[in-house]
């Protein structure tokens, strides 16, 4: 059997970025999905970002689960580590592996199906704790890989390839999110590259869990007259709040841009967050009006896209747990494991001081 293989050798005058590295540096395999899937295009948004960060690759850390989606970290940073998790139970393996090395970036990437339906409790908690981490939804509100099923994220009333219609209500992973606690938290669209692109570059550069629903029709079984997660459905019915670019703080850059109002979000890592509004009244720091809007929006048919909701001022699981900043996975083993009198000490910081020690529950 022959497999199409990339070429190893490329044209002397190719684009570089900062490191040195060509865009094909942030490619992987050569994708098995279907022609023109949804999920491809993310994957080439996230090489886009990251060429354009001057990220390494091999402190990326990539985890997914179980689906189409799920299949997609082998299509882009081919050089940074990879772990393939059981269906659903990728949030709590990339948490794990996040507090043991704070020193990569982790990017989870699930699907409708993977985060809606048996993982919806790992996303909850993922979300609620604080993980620092980019959390990727390819959603197409399908069962891809089982021949195209209505997922958890598919809109009541939706109409599926065989004629059927979806009677049950949706589960919007972004509201959801929004209501846990999420500090960044983004909806885009697959064939919106100019949108997806600079959110994904704004997701790495946060600290905190940011999370990203990106709608990805599924050529397959999810692309016809009558179903809300069909390109031309989107298309029609988007409504972009806001359009992102991202500056690192580095040389001078100057850029041009359209009539309007702009916002800056300066993030942790000082890098800046320009927001260009195109409804005059979108407040995106506040969490409320958010999850107020979407569920407005979403009665009127109308998919909203865009950032919609950043705290620059988040605090992730480490902090909350008052970690080392040492990465734990570099801590030698008396430090792990400090002695009896060490636990001593800790035990008796957590007991109650003059009284009520022992009453039940306590």
């Amino acid at each position: 059997m022959t497999y199409l293989a990339k070429p190893k050798l490329l044209r002397p005058d190719v684009p570089r970025n900062a490191l040195g590295y060509t865009k094909r540096d942030y490619e992987g395999a050569i994708s098995t999905l279907c022609a023109g899937c949804g999920h491809d295009s993310i994957s080439a948004a996230v090489v886009q970002a990251c060429f354009d960060l001057d990220v390494e690759p091999h402190r990326v850390a990539k985890l997914s689960g179980i689906g189409c989606s799920s299949k997609t970290p082998d299509y882009f940073l081919g050089n940074s580590h990879g772990f393939n998790t059981t269906h659903g139970r990728m949030p709590s393996v990339l948490t794990g592996a996040a507090l043991a090395n704070r020193d990569l970036l982790y990017m989870g990437v699930s699907g409708d199906g993977d985060s809606a339906s048996i993982g919806i409790g790992q996303f909850a908690h993922a979300m609620r704790r604080g993980v620092n981490m980019v959390y990727l939804v390819e959603n197409n509100g399908v069962y891809g890989l089982t021949k195209g099923q209505f997922s958890a994220t598919a809109d009541k009333g939706s109409k599926s390839k065989r004629g059927v219609i979806n009677s049950d209500t949706p589960i919007d992973l972004v509201t959801l999110a929004l209501q846990l606690g999420a500090s960044y938290v983004a909806r885009s669209f697959s064939g919106d590259k100019e949108q997806l692109i600079p959110l994904i570059k704004g997701a790495l550069r946060h600290r905190g869990p940011a999370l990203i629903d990106v709608i990805s029709p599924c050529v397959t079984f999810n692309n016809h007259a009558g179903s809300t997660r069909s390109y031309d459905y989107v298309r029609e019915h988007n409504e972009a709040v806001n359009r992102l670019d991202v500056i690192l703080p580095r040389d001078k850059i100057t850029a041009s841009y359209p009539a309007g109002s702009l916002r800056r979000v300066v993030q942790h890592d000082g890098s800046v967050l320009l927001l260009r509004k195109l409804h005059e009244n979108y407040d995106p720091s506040d969490r409320v009006a958010a999850m107020n809007y979407l569920q407005e929006r979403a009665s009127m048919g109308e998919i909203v896209t865009g950032l919609l909701y950043v705290d620059s001022n988040a605090e992730d699981l480490h902090r909350h747990l008052n970690t080392v900043e040492k990465p734990l996975n570099q801590l030698c083993y008396s430090e792990l494991c400090p002695g009896s009198e060490a636990l001593e000490a800790l035990n008796q910081s957590l007991r109650r001081v003059g009284g009520d020690s022992d009453v039940a529950g306590g």
